[in-house]
Order: C-alpha cells, then structure tokens, then sequence
C-alpha cells in the first residue's frame, strides 16, 4: 500500500465513506442555511430545490454508516447518494444557465414577475418584498455563483462516491 493510496483504502469501507458523504452534505447545507439566516441572503427557489438532493444524500450516507454490518444495503444507500447528488449537479447547471442568460428560468422565478390577476393578489404582493430571482447571483467569490459552487460540490460528492465504490469493488475481485 502506497501512500497516496491509504485515503482511498480507508473510505473503501462503506462506513468510512458514508460519514465522508455525510459530513460534506451537513457542510453544505450549513453553509446554504448561514447564507441564509446570518448573511441575509434569500435563497431563490431554484436554491431551495437544490438543498432537498443534499439532504438525501446525507439520509443516505447515515443508512451507509448504520448500515456497516450490512455492506450491500450500505453500498446500494451510497450509490443512490451518488445519484441524488449527480441529478442535484443537473439541477445546479440549470440554475448557473439560467444566472447567466444562457437560458430562461422558471417563470415565478426570473424575468418579470406577473401582475397580480386580482385585488387580493396585488395586496398579497404589496405586504413584502418580491422573492428573489433566480436569474440574479446575489454573490460571488472568483466570479463563482452559490450555484456553481453547489454544481463543483455536487459533481465532486458524486465522483468521490464512484470512484471509491469502483475502487472497492475492483479490490474485492
């Protein structure tokens, strides 16, 4: 065993890759909620879809890790996870197109909110501030939306997941 390759080894137990798993969902979803409720910054609905894959993830890493003595339901929990996060690098794509202008977004969501249809709709619309669009990137860090970083994170949760798992299973033949 070399030592660039003791990392790997360890995570090839599906329990040491669920708490990894968990561990970069929990970190994700804290950052998102710190964001929102000690920054002040409104997630858009595109954003609010995009922490339900995390939490699945990290539901199923919790199944991975409490399920060490039952190996196939662990590794079919973490590949699910896999899963969840490569659909979520989906969504976050779509969600960086639309910040962008690459393409429209939701129609509730970007562009021009709709007029009100009736005079209980414009009170309602009145009583606080619009929701916040998909199509604006409220913040940035090297010119990366919260979006892309989710899409990096995403991608990146999913290939730890492969690879290890791939890994593991060409070991074990």
């Amino acid at each position: 065993m070399t030592a660039s390759s003791a990392p790997i080894n360890a995570l090839s137990r599906p329990a040491a890759l669920g708490i990894v798993v968990a561990l970069l969902a929990a970190g994700t979803l804290g950052a998102a909620n710190y964001f929102e409720h000690v920054v002040g910054l409104a997630p858009c609905e595109l954003c609010l879809y995009q922490r339900l894959p995390w939490w699945i993830a990290l539901g199923l890493a919790c199944v991975a890790i409490l399920g060490r003595r039952a190996p196939l339901v662990a590794s079919v929990a973490l590949g699910l996870a896999a899963l969840a996060l490569l659909g979520n690098a989906g969504l976050a794509g779509y969600h960086v197109g639309v910040e962008y202008g690459w393409w429209a977004g939701p129609s509730g969501c970007s562009g021009a909110a709709a007029l009100p249809s009736d005079l209980g709709g414009l009170k309602q619309s009145l009583q606080g501030p619009p929701p916040p669009r998909c199509d604006e990137t409220p913040w940035s860090l090297f010119g990366l939306s919260m979006a892309a970083y989710n899409l990096l994170l995403s991608l990146g949760g999913a290939a730890l997941i492969v690879g290890v798992m791939r890994r593991a299973g060409a070991r074990s033949n």
